[in-house]
């Protein structure tokens, strides 16, 4: 501990990522007059909140009649009955409320010829409970999250909101099973800082990178998961990942689903337009989960494109020009730029790529971290929103543009807690120092490790593995084969290589940690998807095609220590909040 300058802060709240749920949570708090840090291990309008494109989801009405209850209904049945009702009661009903208050912050939001906010039909999103399609999606052309996150840094720096901006955070500070607060490196100058917080809210995103082609950045790593389950914590729901089906063919750049709202549709190799055979009514809207393994299935029937017919063509060719130029400009240029396609004359390759994490750290719906045994008792001092959460309104398959509004409903309802539960100026408990030396202890070792095996090529390793092991569908023979192989990478860490030992802006010691950090989600990740037998929205084991609500309409918890971990399960909430609206039962998923 005496080689590095430790320098103390002392905070009311403790924000851990700067996106777009962590950027309303710090707006939120510092507005209620709470002494607010927000800590970013990149620059906060880099987070990767800015790659979100499609757009932003609540029962507007500004393209014809809309019902919130309509939306939960579609989210419920979206989550394929694994969602938590109570909670997503609450981000239907509070999502009108959230968007406009984001018009009223500055979102430069597309408009109707009325001047009213911009909504574009998206996959799953439905009127009168599934029987017709709805324009509910808000979007700033196709650059939504761009524009959100520009605008919510802008509300934070306003209101006095003080960001330390990147900072490594390597561990929470736990006292009797409750959270104090955090430890970070400062890669600018070396120092390593502790915030003394009452309460530390996680907003780092998902850990895509486990997977080795993935629309995510190479900054989620999902750091905020990997303390959580250095704590002792469990994670909840890891065997739900999301596939996006339209991930450029060979670099895996999304293309928003907001194409298809706007027209656009997939074609096989032979010209077919073949998701009407797997959802008649909803065909290229359907959820997300559907569209990825229909054209999963295309592919192994032998009706791919190209030379190695692996992937499938999305057409927006047959639509206006001037509809792609006010609407779809993102898209059309990183269509150029990534695959040399000109959308306006020629279709875009795409495949399904890994997208999003339904699955993170169990909450309430006011954004409570969830305690060790799968009660609903909460772990004092501590609570997660955004992609790192799981509260869980997306269940077992996100629709989508419902991240966005997951993002700034939970990142609102956060702050709203927080400042409840704690008083401006209230007095500090002391730090036991064992819990920095431990910490500390971690980050040396890593840090002065001196074997053979190069970061890159166990995180390779890690990837590749999941990606074979643990894709669009699955398998016990797979799952079996990755439950082992997974491991492996890990036990590559005992002679782990760091060539760079210097402590500013060591990005071979920032990748190792974020590695750390990865396999340990990949690790809960495979062994949830190989204890869940049965086929539920984004998990499909060809061995149980079907779903069972007998056994398995359940959270899946997972406590990870090193290598080994523990599963157990905890119910799923049937129950609403209020009386507005009642329980939607199980019933066949069809599109």
């Amino acid at each position: 501990m005496s080689s590095y300058k430790i320098i103390d802060h002392e905070y009311d709240v403790v924000v851990l990522g700067a996106g777009g749920s962590g950027l309303r949570a710090a707006v939120g708090l510092s507005e209620a007059g709470l002494k607010t840090a927000c800590v970013s291990k990149v620059f906060p309008t880099r987070s990767h909140t800015s790659a979100a494109q499609g757009g932003i989801s609540a029962a507007l009405g500004n393209m014809g009649e809309d019902d919130w209850r309509w939306h939960m209904y579609d989210t419920v049945k979206g989550a394929d009955w694994l969602g938590d009702q109570d909670s997503i009661e609450y981000l239907c009903k509070e999502a009108p409320a959230a968007v406009l208050e984001l018009e009223k912050y500055g979102v430069p939001f597309s408009r109707t010829e009325d001047g009213k906010i911009y909504q574009r039909p998206f996959g799953g999103m439905t009127k009168n409970y599934g029987n017709e399609t709805v324009q509910r999606t808000c979007a700033a052309a196709d650059r939504t999250g761009h524009a959100i996150l520009h605008t919510l840094y802008g509300q934070a720096l306003k209101h006095n909101t003080e960001f330390f901006i990147e900072y490594f955070a390597l561990d929470l500070i736990m006292k009797d099973g409750a959270c104090k607060g955090l430890i970070a490196w400062n890669l600018n100058d070396g120092t390593i800082h502790r915030f003394r917080s009452h309460i530390t809210i996680i907003a780092t995103g998902g850990y895509g990178k486990v997977y080795y082609s993935a629309t995510s950045a190479h900054t989620c790593t999902g750091d905020g998961n990997a303390m959580v389950l250095r704590a002792g914590l469990p994670l909840q729901d890891m065997e739900f990942v999301q596939f996006h089906p339209t991930g450029i063919y060979g670099h895996g750049t999304l293309i928003s689903e907001g194409v298809r709202g706007e027209g656009g549709y997939l074609v096989n190799s032979k010209g077919e337009r073949f998701m009407e055979r797997y959802a008649p009514k909803a065909k290229d809207l359907a959820s997300r989960d559907v569209v990825s393994r229909s054209i999963a299935v295309e592919i192994n029937e032998g009706r791919g494109i190209g030379k190695e017919q692996d992937h499938v063509h999305l057409h927006i060719d047959h639509l206006d020009p001037k509809v792609i130029e006010e609407r779809l400009p993102g898209i059309s240029e990183a269509s150029k730029l990534f695959a040399n396609v000109d959308v306006t004359k020629e279709p875009i390759p795409v495949v399904p790529t890994v997208h999003y994490n339904m699955g993170g750290i169990p909450t309430n719906y006011k954004a409570e971290v969830l305690t060790v045994n799968g009660s609903e008792k909460t772990v004092p001092g501590l609570m997660a929103i955004g992609e790192a959460a799981c509260v869980s309104v997306h269940g077992a398959n996100r629709l989508g543009s419902n991240s966005l509004i997951d993002l700034v409903v939970f990142g609102r309802a956060a702050a709203k807690r927080a400042a409840e539960l704690v008083k401006p100026g209230m007095k500090h408990d002391e730090i036991d120092r064992s819990e920095t030396d431990r910490c500390l202890d971690r980050f040396d070792k890593l840090r002065n490790s001196q074997g053979s095996n190069p970061t890159s090529e166990l995180r390779l390793s890690m990837q590749k593995t999941m990606q074979s092991k643990c894709a669009v569908f699955r398998s016990e023979k797979t799952l079996k084969e990755g439950v082992d192989e997974i491991r492996k990478p890990f036990e590559g860490m005992e002679s782990l290589s760091v060539k760079d030992k210097s402590l500013i802006f060591n990005t071979d010691l920032v990748e190792t940690l974020e590695f750390d950090n990865l396999i340990r989600q990949a690790i809960t990740t495979m062994d949830s998807a190989y204890h869940r037998k049965e086929s539920r929205g984004a998990h499909a084991r060809e061995d149980f095609p079907k779903r069972d609500d007998e056994n398995y309409m359940q959270h899946t918890l997972s406590w990870c220590n090193g290598s080994k971990t523990k599963i157990n399960y905890r119910p799923v909430h049937r129950s609403t909040l209020t009386n507005d609206v009642q329980y939607f039962p199980p019933q066949e998923r069809v599109y």
